[in-house]
């Protein structure tokens, strides 16, 4: 799955709904986000359209308002920003994918050898 870039609020948006166990109506939505000052009602329902509109999110109508529900997981978009921060293309091939291994090796050196496994794992079949 390719998922699109996302804005502070829309990703802001969408963590209000992966922490919901129900779907979301806008105004539920707007008190969640708990920001001072608050958004307006149209900015966070504006927010909800083009996630709609970029498959991020489902809604179910209810009543006269929508009920939104997160379609991607959280660890999902997270995935794919990861790809396309390991797959920038500047500077020497592979320097932003070393870069990582250093800091994930520094950081937690057990990491490099679950990487691998999940790795030859993969290669194995889907996992």
């Amino acid at each position: 799955m390719r998922i699109p870039e996302l804005g502070e609020l829309e990703t802001a948006v969408l963590e209000v709904l992966w922490s919901a166990t129900e779907p979301l109506a806008v105004r539920d939505v707007l008190e969640r986000l708990g920001r001072r000052p608050l958004h307006a009602y149209t900015t966070i329902l504006t927010v909800l359209d083009r996630l709609h509109a970029k498959d991020a999110v489902g809604r179910v109508k209810d009543g006269r308002a929508f009920l939104y529900r997160a379609r991607w997981s959280r660890e999902s978009l997270h995935g794919e920003r990861a790809v396309r921060a390991l797959t920038i293309d500047a500077g020497p091939p592979n320097a932003v994918l070393v870069a990582f291994l250093d800091s994930a090796e520094a950081r937690d050196p057990q990491l490099l050898d679950r990487l691998a496994a999940l790795i030859a794992e993969r290669r194995k079949g889907p996992l």
